[in-house]
């Protein structure tokens, strides 16, 4: 086949340009390649320097502090532990005091506040306020006689101290007033038991010199405490006490006693009432279950029973009462038989019907009264306790 020379030109011609096609092909595809290798040598996608290029680039948000909670005081963490609102935190402070708060019941009487120890001194009471406790002042010292005040659901007491020999100086004499039934006839009652009946108006009247002239009622175990030298109390104390929990206590007496915010202890039959208080200003403490009446010998059953017979009959008072602390003996009548089955008992305390005071001292299973007779007044009152 005979190839002219025109298109013979034109084939060179296409073979050309396919050469420079196909060699520009080849160029890019390297540049592409070279760029690529250029680019991973640099930065590869996973490297440190990418994570950090990148997280400077944009900005991360500062993270905001967690709050530390503030630890709760002790006192708020035992009002934490009730959902009563009328509960109250109550802590102690003063010189080595080192006491748990306690739970409290905001307006009703303190109860079992501690008697605090110390070597060489005596503990003096707890007072609304540190100056108080320094000074002892006796208006502020408070007690199981005092109401619960608080406020936002916490109060501080504050210890007294003073010296064995400011306790012994003081020479406290402390009456434990007696008394048994009540009438409304000024002119008494007309019987053989005259004397035990006190005229209803001049009861009130020896209350009321009582509460105005501010004298401290100490509880039970203050007493005991007091006796052993390791508490003080001021001469300025009073106890008061009714025997047998009689009708006319309840409805006549109580009350005064409940209005004018004054403790007193009424010892109580049990075989005869098991009610409970009739106020909140009435502590109900033992006159034994069964053994106010008389025995073999005619005298009480507490002169004529063995120990035991006597510590499981004021076994029975107290669970019907639901404590011990102190019993009245019946007609005042008591032994060293007497005393063991009351130390069988467990009980600390006891009462007689002998006059006298109670001191440093005295003997806790023989305390003396006052005994408040048909016909003493206000007056007389006063020329037994000041």
């Amino acid at each position: 086949m005979n190839i002219t020379r025109a298109e013979h030109r034109r084939r060179a011609s296409r073979r050309v340009r396919r050469r420079r096609t196909i060699s520009a092909a080849i160029a890019v595809a390297l540049i592409g390649v070279g760029v690529a290798a250029v680019a991973w040598t640099r930065v590869p996608p996973s490297s440190p320097e990418v994570a950090e290029t990148t997280a400077s680039a944009t900005p991360s948000p500062t993270p905001t502090p967690t709050p530390t909670p503030t630890p709760l005081t002790p006192a708020q963490s035992l009002l934490a532990s009730s959902s009563d609102p009328n509960t109250c935190a109550v802590s102690f402070a003063g010189d080595g005091i080192t006491l748990d708060p306690q739970l409290q019941a905001q307006g009703a009487r303190y109860q079992n506040l501690p008697i605090p120890h110390a070597e060489g001194r005596v503990f003096a009471g707890w007072y609304e306020a540190a100056s108080d406790a320094t000074a002892l002042t006796q208006s502020a010292r408070r007690n199981g006689a005092d109401l619960v005040s608080c406020t936002d659901r916490q109060r501080t007491l504050h210890a007294g101290w003073t010296t064995p020999e400011a306790n012994k100086a003081e020479a406290a004499g402390i009456p434990i007033l007696m008394y048994h039934q009540f009438t409304r006839n000024p002119q008494g009652e007309d019987n053989w038991l005259r004397l035990n009946y006190a005229y209803i108006g001049d009861f009130d009247a020896q209350m009321a010199h009582i509460q105005q002239s501010d004298f401290y009622l100490p509880t039970w175990d203050e007493l005991s405490a007091f006796i052993d030298g390791k508490l003080f109390l001021p001469k300025h104390s009073v106890v008061i006490t009714d025997d047998d929990a009689d009708s006319t206590w309840l409805e006549l007496a109580a009350p005064i006693v409940n209005d004018r915010k004054l403790l007193t202890t009424s010892f109580v039959i049990t075989s005869a009432r098991t009610e409970g208080t009739p106020n909140p200003f009435v502590l109900q403490r033992s006159h034994t279950h069964d053994m106010h009446r008389a025995g073999a010998n005619g005298k009480g059953r507490m002169v004529n029973d063995d120990a035991d017979t006597i510590a499981a009959d004021l076994d029975r008072s107290a669970q019907i009462l639901g404590a011990k602390e102190v019993v009245a003996y019946p007609y005042g009548h008591y032994n060293d038989t007497t005393k063991e089955g009351v130390r069988r008992a467990g009980f600390e305390l006891a009462r007689t019907i002998e006059h006298g005071y109670v001191r440093i001292g005295t003997d806790k299973l023989a305390l003396p009264v006052i005994r408040v007779d048909y016909g003493m007044t206000v007056d007389d009152l006063k020329k037994e306790i000041g």
